[in-house]
């Protein structure tokens, strides 16, 4: 594991704080605003090069990184960036927050989980890996930050979960996140049933065929046959009667 601190350097200048005309002036100047704080001491706000931040923020510890930060005409302190925004739209940095570090007190962070290796779950049983957590905050030494976490996943199979007590991050590092929180298991492929035309004729024929008005009108007309009937009967008694007339 590659630890935080790099060899950047961070140029900072001081600025006078003020409202959000002042922090836009110093967007066109080329410049980001920003506030330095930490270690003790009052807060200070400096414009920075955007283009030096964004290396940092881009390497491989990250936002984590502990770098020289060189304060035209005044202090040179190490510092580390715990903020920052950006534009939504355009994507550009706006603002930034640094943070002055004491190399000799401990830090809390949170770093990255990487899983390495191919889970035998999904090797063997077909199934899939899920990472659930992706980050694990610590507290260690500035010299003792890594850069990330690695989580072997070969040995995962079904029904077993890789757990924050199983990452390994040595006796320096001190891990604040819950040991039994979840880091990653092997779920299984859930198939989606598309219901055939066959399914759905089948389906739209199990609703009853006739309702209950047309079973009435059924059983009325059922009722007028017969009836029907009996006059049936009835006219050759009229007819015999005329007969004997």
């Amino acid at each position: 594991m590659a630890t935080a601190i790099e060899t950047n350097v961070l140029e900072a200048h001081p600025r006078e704080s003020g409202n959000k005309n002042m922090a836009r002036r110093v967007r066109m100047g080329g410049k980001i605003p920003g506030v330095l704080y930490g270690a003790g001491k009052n807060s200070l706000s400096v414009s920075v090069d955007p283009r030096q931040v964004t290396r940092i923020l881009n390497s491989k510890t990250g936002h984590n990184t502990i770098f020289d930060l060189a304060l035209n005409g005044g202090e040179q302190t190490k510092a580390m960036i715990v903020d920052w925004q950006y534009e939504p739209i355009k994507g550009k940095l706006l603002h930034i927050d640094l943070k002055r570090i004491a190399m000799d007190k401990a830090l809390k962070v949170s770093v990255p989980i990487f899983l390495r290796g191919e889970a035998a779950g999904v090797k063997q049983e077909g199934g899939i890996l899920e990472q659930i957590l992706r980050e694990v905050e610590i507290e260690c030494l500035p010299a003792d930050i890594p850069s990330h976490v690695d989580a072997d996943v070969s040995e995962l199979v079904f029904g077993k979960v890789l757990r924050v007590s199983d990452l390994s991050l040595g006796e320096k590092v001190k891990v604040l996140t819950d040991p039994h929180q979840p880091v990653a298991h092997v779920t299984t492929v859930k198939e989606e049933v598309v219901a055939t035309p066959e399914a759905v004729a089948a389906e739209a024929g199990a609703v009853p065929a006739e309702p209950e008005v047309i079973k009435k009108g059924k059983q009325e007309t059922d009722e007028e046959g017969a009836e029907g009937g009996d006059k049936g009967e009835k006219k050759p008694e009229k007819a015999e009667k005329k007969e004997k007339k």
